[in-house]
């Protein structure tokens, strides 16, 4: 796989998590999008699971901006974070993440959101083997 295809997968892979932090900001929000995800049982999300999207929301962002310092797409001086390690811990979770959506009692959350973990989770599968 040539550098071109990491750089550009980092970049689609970003805009996957940025797409999904704003989903879970509208959730947090209290948009009714809760069947498409945390197991869709809440159309509308209670407060503690807002919490939840809000948070889930910081740590798609901070993931996404991995990915790209990784694939030297936001090039910093000084490396201060381990990406090598972070891209393996978070590829690992967007697996387990896409099995989960898999499994998922809703079928919104199945038929919209196991493509898009199963997407990303290849993507940075193969970022993390480059």
């Amino acid at each position: 796989m040539g550098v071109d295809f990491i750089y550009i997968s980092s970049i689609v892979v970003a805009i996957l998590f940025v797409s999904i932090a704003i989903f879970q900001v509208l959730l947090s929000l209290g948009y009714p999008l809760g069947e498409f995800a945390l197991g869709g049982y809440h159309k509308v999300l209670p407060k503690t699971l807002r919490i939840v999207s809000a948070v889930n929301a910081l740590i798609l962002l901070c993931m996404g901006f991995v990915f790209l310092q990784h694939s030297n797409v936001v090039p910093i001086d000084f490396n201060f974070l381990p990406t090598n390690i972070l891209v393996w811990v978070f590829t690992v979770f967007l697996g387990i993440n896409t099995i989960a959506n898999v499994a998922s009692k809703s079928k919104k959350e199945r038929l919209v959101m196991t493509p898009l973990s199963t997407i990303a989770f290849i993507l940075c599968l193969l970022i993390a083997l480059s």
